[in-house]
């Protein structure tokens, strides 16, 4: 899972996801480093990176199970909420599904822009964005959260782009025409 803050007050991003959804590829391909070596996220990494005119906030966090109970312990001052679909793990969607459910419940978190990357586009079988937005009942959400789906490989970086300029996009319109 990683969380990602955005914006130049140091406000966060929360991106999440089960355990090998792509979290930890996806912060460090965003972030120019290389991905060839990934090792499972046991606890969380944080990077603070520029991106357009704002500073990023990333908070990569595990999504093992057994850490998953700690995630709502990183939701203050999160702006957006990065949730990656691994979409070629057929059998852990209705878990993705739960886990989603659960984490947008949470009050801290009831403002966020929600992006979800369908990520593994590149691996054949993998669901579409569309197909992960009907597993998740995407549009059954609450109207007023701003949420988006991209499809992605973390491994090629195709969409990532797009996701993170949607975001940041999104966020900065919420904030700033608040200041």
């Amino acid at each position: 899972m990683g969380l990602l803050s955005i914006i130049r007050k140091r406000r966060c991003t929360f991106s999440c996801g089960l355990d090998n959804s792509g979290k930890t590829t996806i912060v460090m391909k965003i972030n120019g480093e290389d991905t060839s070596v990934i090792s499972p996220t046991l606890g969380f990494n944080i990077k603070t990176m520029a991106y357009q005119k704002y500073t990023l906030n990333i908070w990569d966090v595990g999504g093992q199970r057994t850490i998953r109970s700690y995630w709502r312990h990183y939701f203050e001052q999160t702006d957006g909420l990065v949730w990656v679909v691994d979409s070629s793990d057929l059998r852990r969607l209705d878990d993705c599904k739960y886990e989603l459910d659960n984490l947008l419940k949470e009050e801290r978190l009831s403002g966020a822009s929600l992006l979800i990357f369908a990520n593994k586009q590149d691996i054949q079988g993998s669901l579409s964005s569309d197909e992960i937005a009907r597993v998740l009942n995407l549009d059954g959400m609450d109207k007023s959260r701003h949420w988006k789906i991209v499809g992605c490989s973390a491994f090629t970086g195709e969409g990532l782009l797009q996701g993170f300029d949607w975001m940041v996009q999104d966020i900065a319109s919420r904030i700033y025409m608040l200041d």
